[in-house]
């Protein structure tokens, strides 16, 4: 193989992780492929002779183009219609069986992503890079061109954040199967009540259309109003399709209405639904293969 070979292989080898690394800091499926697209279009003209760590290179290229994507995608998301979320990563689950599914992965779950939509492009950097990665402050520093210290602080601040919000007691693959099964039944008979317990009293629902297509404008909070809409929401579509599949690493639903998708993503506490959210805006669904 040549030379170029080789280093497309070894590129090809990286891509997922780099694409992790983007779509941790960019929230967006899309931006991220066109960050690591770029980041292996320079990669390819460089001298590569003076790069002793590949890897790290190409992740400080990778994240300095997703820090100027976010940048740039904060103004768009300022008028933005309705609720915006991260995009969501979905896989066809491979098993209804819950102890054969991927285990939950808290590096990408929805619940982090969210959380990380309300941290500066800064803060949101030095801890992916520190808390997730596992790079030290010293070398995250090089790639923001801050002290390590100031690098220190910034992550520290989203990690108060991020611990606020997160879940304190993350269920099982089992317990979250379980609760997102019971959650399916309960939409399906029209259940109010059982809807309702499986809800925390203080349940946020949101959904994205992105003024593209229909979609709850603000946030529902609230055990019951949230299990009222959600009802309303199913019995509206009777004859729906749906695809239990992986969602940021849990169990989540595809529903098809015709030729329209949408995403249902949980989070769960302590055996109770914490977030529901609904994506529905098509261009954030557009890597979605569904068969």
């Amino acid at each position: 193989m040549s030379r170029t070979g080789d280093h497309a292989a070894f590129f090809e080898g990286l891509r997922p992780y780099l694409l992790r690394v983007a779509y941790t800091q960019t929230g967006s499926v899309a931006d991220s492929e066109d960050v690591v697209q770029e980041a292996w279009l320079r990669y390819d003209r460089v001298d590569r002779s003076g790069i002793e760590n590949p890897k790290a290179w190409l992740t400080t290229v990778v994240t300095r183009l997703a820090l100027d994507s976010l940048g740039s995608a904060h103004s768009r998301r300022e008028s933005y219609v309705g609720e915006w979320l991260p995009e969501p990563l979905v896989t066809t689950a491979p098993s209804s069986d819950p102890a054969e599914r991927v285990t939950l992965d808290e590096s990408v779950s929805m619940a982090l992503m969210v959380l990380l939509e309300s941290v500066s492009p800064a803060e949101r950097c030095a801890f992916v890079l520190h808390d997730i990665f596992g790079f030290r402050f010293e070398e995250v520093s090089r790639v923001v061109g801050r002290t390590p210290e100031a690098v220190r602080q910034l992550a520290s601040r989203a990690r108060r954040h991020v611990e606020a919000g997160r879940p304190r007691f993350p269920p099982t693959p089992q317990e979250h199967y379980r609760v997102v099964e019971a959650f399916r039944q309960a939409t399906h008979a029209g259940d109010v009540e059982a809807l309702i317990k499986l809800l925390d009293p203080r349940v946020r629902v949101r959904a994205d259309g992105g003024g593209v297509v229909p979609s709850i404008r603000r946030a529902i909070v609230g055990a019951p109003r949230a299990a009222q809409v959600l009802n309303a929401l199913a019995r509206r579509f009777p004859d729906r399709e749906e695809l239990p599949v992986e969602i940021n690493g849990a169990l989540g639903l595809v529903v098809r209405v015709g030729d329209q998708l949408s995403v249902m993503s949980f989070t769960i506490h302590s055996g109770l639904i914490t977030e529901v959210d609904i994506f529905r805006n098509p261009h954030k669904l557009a890597h979605v293969d569904i068969p």
